[in-house]
């Protein structure tokens, strides 16, 4: 199901983009503020979805370079990663750790697992998205 219009080509490169941008910062912005993994995957799933329609599924797989289904996987291992580190310490399995890794200056780079965790939740869904959407399309077509 590709789209012909000319409107439609330029709306999807012009926003998709802008999309994709806002997609990271709802993810980053998450484990302080409404926002995170899920909203932030969604963002980016609606981003891709908009160019598949534009564009066409094949298009779109090209322009993702992963197949989605190894989007999903690497977001499943990325939450399973979040755990190790209170399994190691004898903690429950998912309570946060806090690392501070200092930067040039006086500034420090805060991680968490908390981010790491968000990180495969927006893996996941993407990549459970993206499989569904593509699939629906190349079934169309």
């Amino acid at each position: 199901m590709k789209s012909n219009t000319v409107i439609l080509h330029t709306a999807a490169l012009a926003i998709m983009p802008l999309q994709l941008m806002f997609s990271v910062f709802l993810l980053l912005r998450g484990h302080d503020e409404p926002g995170g993994g899920f909203i932030g995957g969604l963002v980016a799933a609606s981003a891709f979805v908009l160019y598949a329609f534009a564009f066409g599924a094949e298009a779109t797989r090209k322009l993702l370079r992963v197949h989605p289904k190894d989007l999903l996987a690497a977001g499943l291992l990325f939450g399973l990663a979040s755990t190790i580190p209170a399994l190691l310490s004898g903690q429950a399995m998912l309570t946060a750790h806090w690392w501070e890794l200092p930067l040039p200056g006086d500034s420090y780079l805060k991680l968490s697992t908390v981010l790491v965790f968000d990180i495969g939740v927006y893996l996941a869904v993407l990549g459970t998205l993206m499989t569904f959407v593509i699939g629906l399309m190349e079934v169309e077509g």
